[in-house]
């Protein structure tokens, strides 16, 4: 059993890399990809830990993509090195999220919520700070009853804590995970709301970009459709993923090593990847 998308404390987890590879090992996986949110931050400790557990980590990153409707967010599988390019893109990937963050806090006070950015990144620790993170903090202060209920109320789209942050472009999010020797995969389909017709056709757009795969198993989608996305996928000779999302024990739904209808995600998945290394440089 295998996980292809997985984060930690390194952005909105809740385990730390070290935390994480050992669940992942207590539960018998044999290989997972460490896919944080615009870093690549906490690699380095996860394949360590690997090493020392016997099981393999895929260096791998999450980027949100620049796009119209619904959620675009595209998988780096199997990273290897950034160039000076790369390195560069990362840290303006940071800094977007830096700005869309204190928009936020911006955006709390004129509602009349006492919230302090420094409260949020204390909360955030070494990782990224994402809207999780703002959604545990309104829990706390006892402003909202839950973290779903923080998203619902205040930080979804359209509501009244909502700042939109920069994002890359579907080329440029390529054009990054190619740099550092990765698989750029198509993230959960399912989130961009695209009629099949649509997908088929905005999938051999940006195949022709250099779109390598799809992550037709994950757990927000049922097996029916999962199987139809694999089907795309292979008509158009895409590599086909398959991952949980796993954030953290806490979400029953997103079950590590799990994906669409509850199965567990066979070996064969993590096989185009299992030559990785070490991700030279955590933050580079």
């Amino acid at each position: 059993m295998v996980d292809l998308h997985t984060h930690s404390t390194a952005s909105d987890g809740t385990l730390s890399p070290q935390q994480l590879v050992t669940y992942a090992a207590e539960r018998n996986l044999s290989a997972i990809a460490l896919t944080d949110h615009d870093t690549v931050a906490g690699v380095d400790e996860a394949v360590e830990a690997g090493r020392r557990l016997g099981l393999q980590v895929i260096p791998g990153i999450e980027l949100e993509v620049e796009y119209p409707r619904g959620v675009f967010h595209m998988l780096g599988l199997g990273l290897k090195r950034f160039g000076t390019e790369g390195r560069r893109m990362l840290l303006r990937l940071q800094e977007f999220r830096t700005e869309r963050n204190l928009r936020i806090v911006a955006a709390a006070r004129k509602a009349g919520i006492p919230l302090e950015y420094h409260e949020v990144t204390e909360l955030a620790g070494d990782g990224l700070v994402g809207r999780p993170h703002f959604a545990r903090l309104l829990v706390r202060k006892h402003v909202v009853q839950n973290e779903q209920d923080a998203f619902n109320r205040y930080l979804a789209d359209g509501q009244r804590l909502y700042a939109k942050r920069e994002r890359l472009s579907p080329s440029a999010c390529i054009r990054l995970i190619h740099d550092a020797g990765g698989t750029a995969v198509l993230a959960h389909p399912r989130t961009l709301l695209l009629s099949w017709t649509k997908l088929e056709q905005r999938l051999r757009e940006w195949k022709e970009l250099g779109l390598d795969g799809v992550e037709a198993y994950h757990a927000n989608a049922p097996l029916e459709l999962a199987q139809r996305f694999e089907a795309i996928a292979e008509k158009l000779g895409l590599l086909v993923t398959a991952g949980s999302d796993f954030h953290g024990p806490e979400r029953p739904d997103r079950r590590l090593g799990y994906a669409s209808g509850g199965i567990s995600i066979p070996d064969a998945f993590a096989e185009p990847f299992l030559q990785g290394a070490k991700l030279a440089g955590s933050q580079q």
